[in-house]
């Protein structure tokens, strides 16, 4: 987007997310000014241009939610879907540079560019760019992910940065041998808060549902949707309250076994159930 005339001296853009100024006469003309003059700033121009800024906001923010949706899920998508939302910068800041999997291994690389015709190019573990065109690539999830160091290794040879953590995304695998009847994880119970609202204001921020007295995350598991859940207390106690268990229901609600959890739904719980396990109140030791 170009500069607007906004009165008879000033021109404005948007700028990196943000509403800037130029003079247009005088000895600052075409400068761009440190910040917005009084004489512009209730300037319909200007007024547009934050609306603006705010939806294009909302849009990033949407991209990105979509996005992990689809990884953590484990969603095929169709590749001709990507290369109509690549032209989209929002879309393209998202997607580039994650791992996506075509229809096998060798499938599988970084990805740096979709053209129109729906052919990506991603850049594999030899360094190679190469061309897919399946019908549907994924994002997988690093825990499915059996070369998940040496990409980690190469990204940070190759600079990547990634805006939906991915690679990077902390991750848990299931122990082997849980019992037959188990439901329930008490690895990061007890995790004290000052009050129910301080948790569920955590579990907020960090992008967690709360409803009823848990915190809860929703996977993709086998078609089926599945949910993770932690205790956080009844609504509306003022009362100190600590992390409860961690479990995961399915259809209906019915409680899981923990040897029903899937890889991805058992990492994102354990994820989750750790977040607000480090959030808690640390009693600093005093010195003897």
């Amino acid at each position: 987007m170009g500069w607007l005339a906004a009165g008879d001296r000033h021109e404005v853009a948007l700028v990196d997310g943000r509403v800037v100024a130029r003079a247009t006469s005088g000895r600052a003309a075409g400068r761009q000014l440190k910040s917005l003059p009084k004489a512009v700033r209730e300037h319909p121009e200007v007024d547009r241009l934050h609306r603006l800024a705010e939806w294009l906001q909302r849009h990033a923010a949407a991209c990105t939610a979509q996005v992990d949706t689809w990884m953590v899920s484990s969603l095929p998508v169709p590749t001709g879907l990507l290369a109509r939302v690549w032209p989209d910068e929002a879309w393209q800041l998202t997607l580039r540079d994650l791992v996506v999997a075509g229809d096998n291994a060798e499938q599988t690389g970084f990805l740096r560019d979709a053209t129109a015709d729906g052919e990506l190019r991603v850049v594999n573990l030899d360094g190679e760019t190469v061309r897919l065109a399946p019908e549907t690539v994924t994002l997988p999830h690093p825990v499915l992910l059996p070369e998940l160091d040496e990409l980690r290794e190469f990204a940070a040879d190759l600079g990547v940065t990634q805006a939906v953590e991915q690679i990077h995304r902390a991750t848990w695998h299931k122990p082997d041998g849980l019992a037959e009847k188990a439901i329930e994880v008490d690895a990061f119970a007890g995790g004290t808060y000052a009050s129910r609202f301080l948790l569920a204001t955590r579990a907020t921020a960090l992008g967690y549902r709360v409803s009823g007295g848990y915190a809860t995350c929703r996977i993709r598991q086998a078609g089926h949707s599945i949910e993770a859940a932690v205790w956080i207390g009844e609504p509306y106690g003022d009362e100190s309250i600590q992390t409860g268990s961690l479990t995961w229901n399915g259809s209906g609600g019915r409680a899981l076994p923990l040897r029903e959890v899937g890889p991805v739904a058992w990492s994102e719980g354990m994820r989750m159930a750790a977040a607000l396990y480090a959030g808690r109140t640390v009693e600093e030791s005093k010195g003897s």
